[in-house]
């Protein structure tokens, strides 16, 4: 049996927990809009990004846990959200026309990326494209949301469930560029993965 043949059912499976975190996307969206209100400024935007950073981190760890990731992940991405955006509502504004919204998508995906990546240890190479991926997913998630809500001028600090689910598909099928296996635990689930595969 194949390294390549007994790694393609796990991936497949982490593929397959991934996929629901999309709904971490509009739920702590919603959370965020209740307790913070609209991102109309860097504060405001640095606030609700701290809730979709904490909801999305946790979410997304728990569906990689299994493959070796740790808590790491979940803060840095509950730190990255917020300073990502923060950064991307300064450099638009707080303005809710869909090219900003998209800059602002790249921005802290882009953000949110780096720092996923270097909270692994990923290699600069792979970190740079676990980087790029999540910029452009987390824009075209804005884009896709954005021409599908009717009141983006309420400041919503992320992006509905359409472009979440679009945004989650896109990063999960990149997710090897940063989640490998590593560790005891890791290489014995690893073991246990080709066994079932062999029989």
């Amino acid at each position: 049996m194949s390294t390549s043949t007994a790694a393609s059912p796990a991936a497949a499976r982490r593929i397959l927990r991934w996929i629901p975190t999309f709904l971490a996307f509009p739920l702590s969206g919603l959370i965020a809009i209740l307790v913070v209100g609209s991102t109309s400024g860097v504060v405001a935007a640095l606030l609700a990004g701290a809730v979709v950073g904490a909801v999305l981190g946790g979410a997304q760890w728990l569906a990689l846990r299994t493959s070796g990731v740790g808590r790491r992940w979940w803060a840095a991405t509950a730190v990255a959200v917020p300073l990502g955006t923060a950064l991307g509502t300064w450099l638009t504004g707080a303005a809710a026309t869909t090219g900003q919204l998209v800059l602002r998508g790249l921005v802290t995906g882009l953000v949110v990326g780096a720092a996923q990546a270097l909270a692994l240890r990923t290699p600069p190479l792979r970190a740079a494209g676990w980087a790029g991926v999540t910029s452009a997913a987390w824009g075209l998630g804005w884009l896709i949301t954005s021409n599908v809500i009717v009141d983006a001028e309420r400041g919503y600090v992320v992006f509905g469930a359409s472009g979440a689910l679009t945004a989650t598909i896109l990063t999960g099928l990149c997710l090897p560029l940063v989640v490998r296996r590593t560790g005891p635990a890791a290489a014995l689930a690893d073991t246990d993965a080709a066994v079932a595969v062999a029989r």
